[in-house]
């Protein structure tokens, strides 16, 4: 373990991006600014173990314990159910095949044309 001393509003910096402050100092208590990228996770270290414990939980679960379990529903296992290709795109399955002015009433119309 590296142990170094730093004074208030002094930093010390980890790798190329993690910048740990000083903030402030009251009896046995130090409050430190952290300023890292998104990409990395901060957390108290007690915080971190109880993410761990409840991880290696969650890893241990059966399936007949996962079976019990609701499903959550949101737009990305809605796309993700049994549904024919053409019924998504809003086509005959019979028929793939569609010119391009059976597609939208306008394009039958043309481009520059006008309703009356």
């Amino acid at each position: 373990m590296l142990v170094l001393s730093r004074r208030r509003d002094e930093t010390i910096m980890i790798g190329d991006d993690v910048e740990l402050t000083v903030v402030d100092i009251r009896g046995d208590k130090v409050r430190l600014g952290i300023t890292a990228p998104i990409r990395i996770t901060v957390h108290r270290k007690e915080i971190f173990d109880a993410i761990r414990r409840e991880n290696e939980a969650a890893a241990r679960l059966s399936e007949r314990d996962a079976a019990g379990l609701p499903v959550p529903v949101n737009a990305h296992n809605k796309a993700r159910r049994a549904v024919p290709a053409a019924a998504m795109l809003n086509r005959p399955a019979a028929s793939n095949k569609r010119s391009s002015a059976q597609w939208s009433p306008a394009l039958q119309r043309g481009p520059t044309s006008r309703r009356p």
